[in-house]
């Protein structure tokens, strides 16, 4: 639930501000958990706790991350990281404090306390600082000269305006003329005819308006850009396999013979290196000794390697090595995807790119429990759980190694276009001087 309305997120905040979507989705949050004490039967839980507290969070979880994004550029990897860490941080601490609470208050008191931890959700989106200078795309062939490789300067909405006017003011005055670009001449239209031009004008002017009110709150485009959808599909494959030790560790330890307390020690193994990994990683990145995407790929790699492996580990410390060695290296890949996708689409389109890729990915999220389920009944073996879900690591790396390639060619074609720009620029500039010469 947190990921399906994540572009919806993205356009309140757009529309709105950052900090304000931020402090409604902390009300949404700790209105779901409360009212959640107060259910009478599971379709009601699902409706508050499920349903209300998920969108909330979305509301939440998207604009925070969007923001984090524009404070930084340098830095944006460690930032990222430090961020993703106060998850694992409050995950560690809340899971034993939130038995405490049921053992003291009941589960329904403890939601009600819980939802009041919540608020201060709405207390962080008070200390978020806006931005002094707002960047939006608001020209739609900046988008799509964007799209083809060029780098633009963003207009503020007062010189999109503008230009706007002045736009409008020219096309009437070739609707009035008849001005020809190709002789220069002007030509008077029949009195008959203006009016159905002006008509014309006015409607291809209201659609462009309308496409770029649009693109101001959400990028749509973005569906046609290659290296997004190919970093989307990345995601896809990739929530495939992020599931598998939260759900089948446990149980596939306990099939091993391992003891109740010893088998749920292996997830604060994991979460513990999780959070090293986060951080160390997010540090690693920022020293940028290798491309974004090119350690990436090898994290996710590795990632699907260690799920792969998992089948053959029978014993508590086997089992103990695989999931710190799986807590460590998911940190490291949770750090910096998202720092990844800010350098594939620009810092400027963040925030709707984010909203469409947690869109993209969650129908990974969601079909992977159930296949790999269905494949561990067929088998009558949690295994094949962590199998699945490695071979879908691999495959998501198929799509990084892609988009590198991607981001290659065009880097050549920039450069060759380059060339060809300051070659042509040096033959004029002779062509200039000789002619000084010879007068």
């Amino acid at each position: 639930m947190v990921a399906t309305p994540a572009p919806v997120a993205s356009a309140l905040s757009a529309r709105y501000s950052h900090r304000s979507v931020v402090i409604m989705g902390g009300l949404i949050c700790s209105l779901g958990v409360v009212t959640g004490a107060f259910a009478g039967n599971l379709i009601e839980l699902y409706l508050t706790v499920g349903f209300l507290n998920g969108f909330g969070y979305a509301l939440t979880w998207t604009p925070t991350v969007t923001m984090l994004g524009l404070y930084f550029e340098k830095r944006r990897p460690v930032a990222n990281a430090l961020a993703s860490a106060g998850e694992c941080i409050f995950t560690l601490v809340l899971t034993p404090l939130f038995q405490l609470l049921i053992d003291s208050y009941s589960w329904r008191g403890a939601l009600v306390i819980l939802g009041g931890l919540q608020l201060n959700l709405c207390v962080c989106g008070i200390l978020l600082r806006p931005l002094k200078a707002t960047r939006d795309v608001v020209c739609v062939s900046e988008v799509e000269a964007e799209e083809q490789g060029f780098s633009l300067e963003l207009l503020t909405k007062e010189d999109s305006e503008q230009s706007k006017a002045n736009c409008q003011e020219t096309e009437q005055l070739r609707i009035y003329e008849g001005f020809d670009q190709g002789t220069g001449e002007v030509h008077l239209q029949d009195p008959e005819e203006i009016p159905n031009s002006i008509k014309d004008s006015n409607c291809r002017n209201k659609k462009t308006e309308l496409r770029t009110k649009i693109l101001q709150y959400v990028d749509y485009t973005l569906i046609t850009n290659t290296q997004f959808m190919v970093y989307s599909m990345f995601g896809v494959f990739a929530a495939l396999g992020f599931f598998a030790p939260a759900l089948f560790l446990i149980p596939y330890a306990r099939s091993k013979g391992i003891e109740e307390y010893q088998a749920a020690a292996l997830m604060s193994f994991s979460a513990a290196l999780d959070l090293f990994g986060r951080v160390f990683f997010g540090w690693v990145a920022n020293l940028r000794l290798v491309e974004m995407v090119q350690q990436l790929t090898a994290t996710v790699i590795l990632l699907g390697t260690v799920l792969l492996l998992c089948p053959l580990a029978s014993s508590f410390l086997e089992l103990a090595a695989v999931s710190t060695a799986y807590g460590l290296v998911y940190g490291a890949v949770v750090s910096i995807h998202i720092t990844v996708l800010a350098e594939v689409v620009g810092v400027h389109r963040l925030g709707s790119a984010l909203g469409f890729f947690m869109l993209i990915r969650s129908s990974g999220g969601l079909l992977g429990p159930p296949i790999a389920g269905y494949f561990i009944d067929k088998m009558s073996d949690y295994g094949m759980g962590f199998i699945m879900a490695g071979v879908a690591l691999i495959v998501s790396a198929l799509f990084l190694l892609l988009l590198r390639q991607i981001n290659r060619r065009g880097q050549r074609s920039t450069a060759k276009n380059h060339n060809m720009h300051t070659h042509k620029m040096g033959q004029s500039l002779g062509a200039e001087a000789k002619e000084l010469g010879m007068t």
